[in-house]
């Protein structure tokens, strides 16, 4: 195999990742996660395929997951943004995809004691992994774990 193909999926107002509430997501956007990666992995990074997709609708993300399924890719690094709390809809379709996902969050969702809705995730328990709290590394740290599982899967 030449590579794995890694969707980042993001939900919604994650359009304006590094302008939205900088004090709390950062001011990076989404446009470095490929430098990041690359920082991250050094030569290993040229085996991840990464494409990009956004929306605000939860019926949207149901849709490109399923799209990812039907096209093969090997591995998801999802932020749900606020269906994350909400979703089972987002969370039945993961179950049944059955492609590696890692959730990621830009803030540690546990630490946000203030809002005790934000402290619980619905598409966790069908993720892999979670990365959370980093800004803009967690996206980066979740490919790294993602081609680390599918190159041990590949090898076994």
């Amino acid at each position: 195999m030449a590579g794995f193909d890694i969707l980042v999926l993001n939900g919604p107002n994650l359009g304006y990742i590094g302008k939205r509430q900088p004090e709390i997501y950062g001011s990076q956007g989404m446009d470095q996660v490929p430098a990041l990666v690359r920082e991250l992995m050094g030569e290993k990074a040229g085996d991840v395929r990464l494409s990009f997709f956004q929306t605000n609708s939860e019926g949207g993300l149901i849709d490109r997951l399923e799209q990812a399924w039907n096209h093969g890719v090997h591995g998801i690094v999802f932020n749900a943004g606020a269906y994350t709390h909400t979703s089972l809809a987002l969370a039945d379709c993961l179950a049944w995809i059955t492609i590696p996902c890692v959730e990621v969050h830009l803030s540690n969702i546990w630490a946000r004691t203030d809002e005790p809705l934000r402290q619980r995730s619905y598409i966790g328990s069908r993720c892999v992994g979670v990365v959370a709290g980093f800004g803009l590394l967690s996206y980066a740290l979740a490919v790294q774990s993602l081609w680390r599982l599918l190159s041990d899967k590949q090898t076994i």
